[in-house]
């Protein structure tokens, strides 16, 4: 089946939904899984992304994203200005090589609120993206429904707990992805939900053994 979006592409800011639209939701992902205002970005574009970013607007999109503006924001073509009037430092460079990229593929290291986060990203057309890489841990997700993302340590029983603890609050899980460096290292849950768990879930969840952060991705507009 094809929806509308398909054939007729999102409402937004031109001129390009994957340089644009997609460039903005892969800034507005970093703003949300970072939790608090952008004060600093360094942002790294890869491939085409690299070869027309400013003549195309990628440059002003992902800013808007940092910002936390949405596809659709007139405020897009101002956000460079906008985001130094607001003190935020950013800085873009382009990477020559990227293993196994797309070649629409932003690298967005932002730093706010005493805390950081890092993620590779690519927009895949029509405006959606895929994050690929979240603080260096290899991931899978678009944003595009509602977006649990759990940073914890392997460890037996992880799973278990917050599978239960959402089921208990009347969360229904739609997908579910594990992702880990080795055995027993860095891991990231990522969780997609019928419905929002509440903010006393959220906290639960923080509350875990094993836990180190919990991330709820509102889906993204389209």
């Amino acid at each position: 089946m094809i929806n509308i979006f398909d054939m007729m592409g999102p409402v937004m800011v031109g001129p390009s939904s994957s340089h644009t639209a997609g460039a903005a939701r892969i800034g507005r992902v970093a703003r949300r899984l970072l939790g608090a205002e952008v004060e600093w970005a360094s942002i790294g574009l890869y491939g085409s992304f690299a070869s027309t970013y400013q003549g195309h607007g990628t440059d002003r999109a992902i800013v808007a994203g940092l910002m936390d503006m949405g596809v659709d924001d007139i405020r897009i073509r101002e956000s460079l200005s906008l985001a130094k009037q607001a003190g935020m430092h950013f800085e873009f460079y382009t990477i020559d090589a990227l293993r196994d990229a797309h070649p629409n593929t932003a690298v967005i290291l932002a730093r706010g609120a005493g805390t950081q986060v890092e993620i590779q990203a690519a927009s895949v057309g029509g405006g959606a993206i895929r994050v690929e890489r979240l603080d260096g841990i290899r991931v899978s997700f678009t944003g595009e429904n509602n977006t649990l993302v759990i940073t914890h340590t392997d460890a037996p029983g992880v799973i278990a707990q917050v599978s239960s603890l959402l089921a208990g609050q009347g969360v229904n899980i739609a997908t579910m992805q594990v992702f880990r460096t080795v055995p027993g290292g860095d891991a990231v849950m990522v969780i997609e939900s019928d419905e929002l768990p509440t903010r006393s879930a959220l906290e639960c969840l923080r509350g875990l053994r094993a836990v180190n952060s919990v991330t709820m991705l509102q889906r993204l507009d389209r």
